[in-house]
This record gives C-alpha cells, sequence and structure tokens, in this order.
C-alpha cells in the first residue's frame, strides 16, 4: 500500500470564497480526478460537498480554518469550526493515514502581509493570544476525531523557521510543511522536512520564486499583488528543488497527503486545470525517481489501493 497520495487545492483555480469559482465545481473536479488526483482540500465552506466529492471519486485532504476568531467568546467563530469539521466527518477516510487535515491557519499581521517575505522582520502579533487559539481549535478538532495541522504562512505571525520552533515547542500541534511559503520566509524545505519529520502530517507541495517575491516588495506590493505576480509558478519553474525533496521524503517516514499548491487570482481555469496535469507530472516524476512511491505516476496519484 504506497504511503503518499495526491490531492490539489481550490486556490490553484483562484478560489479563496466561493464566489471565486470562474467554473462548474463538477466539471473542475471532473477535471482533476481525470488528470489523476486522489483528493481535494476543502476550500471555502460549502464550495465542494461531500456528495459532490464522493460523485466524483474524490477523497478530502483537509481545508484551511482561519485562527481569527476567539473561540470562547465569539459564537459566529465557533460555529464556522464546527460546520467545516462537520464537513470533514462527513467523508471519513478510507485508512486513517489518509484522514483530512483542518489546516489551522494564523489570522493575517499587516504588516507582514503588506511586505512578503521581508527577510529579518521583528516578531509579529501577539503570540501568546495565538497560542491559545491554536490550542483551543485543536481541542475542539480532536473532540471531533480529527487531528489538526498548523499552517505557517507569509503575512502572519507564524511564518519564519524560528517562528515554527516556538509555534512546535508550545503547543502540542502537528505542523502543515508548505514548501513555498517556506520558501519565501528564508526557510530551506529540504532541512525542514529533515527537522520537523516527527511533526509533519500534512504537506502543500508548492514552488515559489524568490527572485519575483523580491521585485513585489521592491514596488511597494503585498501578498495579493506576490500571488499575482505570480512568485508561485508551477513545480519546476521556481526555487524548490523538487528532486531533493522527493528523495527527504523517503528518508522521512512521512505517510499521508501531498497536497499540490499553485495559489493563483482569477486565472483561466482550463489554464489552471492544465498547469495541475503538470504540476501532478513532475511531482510523480520526482517521486518516482526518488523510489518513494512504487513507479506508475497514475498508481501514486490516484490511490489505487484503496
Amino acid at each position: 500500500m504506497t504511503p503518499l497520495r495526491i490531492a490539489n487545492a481550490p486556490v490553484n483555480f483562484g478560489v479563496y470564497r466561493p464566489a471565486d469559482l470562474r467554473a462548474d465545481a463538477g466539471d473542475l473536479l471532473a477535471g482533476l480526478a481525470g488528470a489523476g488526483y486522489a483528493g481535494l482540500d476543502a476550500g471555502p465552506p460549502g464550495l465542494f460537498p461531500p456528495a459532490l466529492l464522493k460523485r466524483h471519486g474524490l477523497l478530502l485532504a483537509g481545508g484551511w480554518i482561519d485562527l481569527d476568531a476567539d473561540l470562547d467568546r465569539d459564537d459566529h467563530g465557533r460555529s464556522a469550526l464546527d460546520a467545516a469539521l462537520d464537513a470533514f466527518a462527513a467523508l471519513p477516510a478510507d485508512d486513517p493515514r489518509f484522514a483530512p487535515r483542518p489546516t489551522l491557519g494564523p489570522p493575517p499581521d499587516p504588516p507582514r502581509f503588506a511586505r512578503p517575505g521581508t527577510p529579518a522582520v521583528p516578531p509579529a502579533g501577539d503570540w501568546p493570544r495565538l497560542r491559545e487559539r491554536v490550542r483551543r481549535a485543536a481541542a475542539r478538532c480532536r473532540a471531533r476525531g480529527l487531528e489538526p495541522v498548523l499552517h505557517h504562512h507569509l503575512g502572519t505571525g507564524i511564518e519564519t523557521e524560528a517562528e515554527i520552533d516556538r509555534a512546535l515547542e508550545e503547543t502540542d500541534v502537528s505542523l502543515c510543511l508548505d514548501t513555498g511559503h517556506l520558501l519565501l520566509a528564508g526557510g530551506d524545505p529540504v532541512a525542514a522536512l529533515r527537522k520537523y519529520a516527527g511533526r509533519v502530517r500534512q504537506i502543500h507541495v508548492k514552488d515559489a520564486s524568490r527572485d519575483a517575491c523580491a521585485r513585489v516588495r521592491a514596488s511597494g506590493g503585498d501578498l495579493w499583488a506576490a500571488i499575482r505576480a505570480p512568485v508561485f509558478p508551477r513545480l519546476g519553474e521556481g526555487d524548490l528543488d523538487l528532486a531533493a525533496f522527493a528523495a527527504a521524503l523517503r528518508g522521512s517516514g512521512y505517510t499521508g497527503w501531498l497536497v499540490v499548491e499553485q495559489d493563483a487570482v482569477a486565472p483561466d481555469p482550463s489554464a489552471a486545470l492544465a498547469d495541475q496535469r503538470h504540476n501532478l507530472a513532475r511531482l510523480g516524476a520526482a517521486l518516482a525517481a526518488a523510489s518513494a512511491v512504487r513507479p506508475a505516476p497514475a498508481d501514486l496519484a490516484t490511490g489505487e489501493d484503496r
């Protein structure tokens, strides 16, 4: 049984809110399933109902959950989290190693959002408050039988490797390692995978261009401008050493989802789908070359061991 499955994500199609979807939801899912993806991140609440994912043979890899709300005081935030967990629970995994991961996302930090990937910025935000939100959200996820992961992200208070270290030291939550966001925050995804191997329970595989990000900063652009630039190109076209990362995966003992991401703003749906076919082919080839999974790209992508 292969220990890895590959999923896609709505952000690859510029979908951050349901209104951002520029293609028919069923057509998009059919295209991703036909390309060979085994699963999908949930995207905005209600975007892809469980029944629709099931119809297209796609599993749920996880989904973003904002940590903006104080769960002890904010009824709306608590309800939003519970609604997301309801959707995850409605698509139980066929194998616990591939259970959907609630992906806890730190709230934006305005100075960092305004200058994405700025080197040597001071610690951002109110860390004690953020730490408690991580702990409370994680407890609520676990009460539903779901193991959350914490996503470090540009433009937030958990961006750099030092901040990831602190978050892992002061909480017991697992990590969603995002190769693109770490690259642009000055980190090394290969070294980070080795360093955090015991805590990584989700991986977002994303390429990134540091030069493009530096140009955006120099022009005064914020994180949205960086995504439009784009600072996240197709796999193999940025600074991510995909071959080395695939080899590190082989030695890390990681088992679970690899979620392919290429954050975009309002791309043409057909061009975005072509990019995702390219990304799957590049990742599949890298994994096969590293002998991390059996070498048939269709098998490793679709999870035919299901």
